[in-house]
């Protein structure tokens, strides 16, 4: 059974109230009165609740074992950095980011994104997206057990992105064209926060490319074949695990 959001803050042995978006959860998994299941806040808290009661959207829980699992979580921090995707592929990505482990989401518009969402007169729109991506960052965690969302950042443009402040030392730009690999920079340094930023359809122009690397960017391929953007930021998130996590590589076997 599938773990469930549940805002905090909690209290031991005392009714908490669901969320209308919890009681249809419950609603559809079937869960009875005096059934327990796994509740988690988002923030990597976790706790058995006891449905005490339940009526249309409204229920009640009673809250045991109220601790902090982030086990799933790993020492060093991802980021992907996205290039805006067209279509429902920002959806697949941002679910599937939040599967393998990234910590940080950002949305970027590059040169070559089909979506537009940094203009002004786009606000509307770009808020709309991200309330949307946060609530498929929150049924991500509740599918795969992770106990702790994945920040989404705002929607900014590459540039924007390029200039911010305190980022890791790691940063990697994926390239099918580079003849740096990036199995070969993970594999000369040590665990540590990341950032992998992978370009929209088409990938990324020459000149945001020479941004990079003048922001201290190593441009790497994943190899010889060309991925799709939906596919790449997704291998290089796995790619970092399996060679910086082996432990974990070895527990899934």
């Amino acid at each position: 059974m599938p773990q469930f959001y549940l805002p905090s803050p909690w209290e031991s042995q005392k009714p908490t109230s669901l969320t209308p978006e919890a009681a249809h959860h419950l609603r559809v998994r079937r869960i009875q009165i005096g059934e327990s299941f796994l509740v988690f806040d988002g923030k990597g808290q976790v706790a058995q609740a006891k449905l005490l009661s339940f009526s249309g959207k409204i229920g009640q829980v009673e809250l045991n074992d109220i601790r902090l699992d982030t086990h799933r979580e790993t020492s060093y921090a991802i980021t992907l950095a996205q290039g805006l995707a067209g279509g429902d592929k920002m959806d697949w990505i941002v679910e599937k980011a939040v599967e393998t482990g990234a910590q940080i989401i950002v949305p970027m518009q590059c040169e070559r994104s089909i979506l537009k969402l940094t203009r002004t007169s786009d606000q509307d729109r770009a808020q709309k997206r991200l309330a949307h991506w946060e609530g498929i960052i929150q049924a991500a965690c509740e599918q795969c057990d992770r106990t702790v969302f994945a920040t989404l950042e705002p929607i900014q443009t590459f540039e924007s992105y390029l200039k911010a402040s305190s980022k890791p030392a790691l940063k990697l730009l994926l390239s099918p064209d580079a003849s740096k690999t990036m199995y070969s920079v993970l594999a000369e340094s040590g665990p540590q926060d990341i950032v992998l930023m992978i370009g929209p359809e088409g990938g990324h122009s020459p000149e945001e490319e020479a941004l990079a690397e003048a922001a201290g960017y190593q441009i790497v391929s994943l190899g010889e074949r060309v991925l799709r953007t939906e596919t790449a930021g997704l291998v290089a998130i796995t790619t970092v695990h399996s060679i910086w996590n082996p432990e974990m590589q070895n527990r899934l076997k």
